[in-house]
């Protein structure tokens, strides 16, 4: 895939944070997009001005069938079964796999990530979703990535994660959605790459709702912590593979909106 070039405007670490960090999913909900216009809007970002923060098309196990097969090696895949056509599956069960398997598990069960480490897949978490009692709390959420940090097992985070930083937000595109607070991506991302590096005090990272105490140059800085472009790199690489999201247009307007992207 030929991706265009990155803007000038952005900074070293947060390109770093942000490369390929979208698993896009437009097909699921709140999104709920067909799959012919899921596809269309997937072509178009490869070819946008922000292509590199792009990722896998993320595809239900009955889409496949009509999906073009020119996007196979680009599909993760929620099935419970392998399929030899995806780049990835996305599981609630431990399957085995000569691909990437990321396996959903909940805040705390420490015994399925015990499991999922055997196996050499991958843990999943689900970070949101149309309901506020569906949002995992920042403690459970930090109590995850740490859990997994300790294990040295790499995951992705889905649902609920289309806004840079933590605030309130509607759950859904309906005019009378409920509202509640929703995680953050830079939140998520950050926290655990500096998990990855060793901090386990990053509940207040995922909690921070103040735009203003994260900022970007050489390096990435939250207050006064920070971490250099080659942490980042390496985390990214090796520990939070990517973020789930039904937007890809929300989650650039936001950052543009914050001045992160120009």
């Amino acid at each position: 895939m030929q991706k265009t070039s990155m803007p000038k405007t952005v900074a070293p670490a947060l390109k770093a944070l942000l490369d390929n960090f979208i698993d896009y999913a437009g097909i699921f909900p709140p999104a709920k997009l067909s799959l012919d216009t899921a596809v269309a809007n997937f072509k178009g970002y490869q070819n946008g001005e922000y292509s590199w923060m792009l990722h896998w098309l993320v595809l239900g196990a009955d889409q496949t069938k009509d999906a073009p097969k020119s996007l196979n090696s680009l599909t993760s895949l929620v099935t419970e079964t392998d399929d030899g056509n995806a780049a990835a599956i996305e599981t609630k069960s431990i399957v085995i796999a000569q691909k990437p398997v990321y396996c959903e598990t909940s805040p705390g069960n420490t015994e399925q990530l015990d499991a999922i480490k055997k196996s050499n897949c991958y843990a999943k978490i689900r970070t949101g979703g149309l309901r506020p009692e569906a949002i995992p709390s920042t403690s459970a959420v930090a109590s995850f990535i740490t859990d997994c940090a300790d294990r040295k097992l790499a995951f992705k985070a889905t649902a609920g994660l289309h806004h840079p930083i933590r605030a309130m937000h509607p759950l859904t595109y309906e005019l009378d959605a409920p509202q509640a607070v929703m995680h953050g991506f830079i939140n998520v991302l950050l926290a655990s790459s500096f998990a990855w590096h060793g901090e386990h005090d990053i509940e207040p990272i995922i909690a921070e709702t103040d735009a203003s105490n994260f900022s970007f140059d050489d390096a990435a800085h939250w207050r006064g912590k920070s971490l250099n472009v080659a942490q980042i790199q390496e985390a990214r690489k090796n520990f939070i593979h990517s973020v789930g999201s039904c937007s890809f247009d929300e989650p650039v307007q936001d950052l543009q909106a914050l001045g992160f992207l120009q």
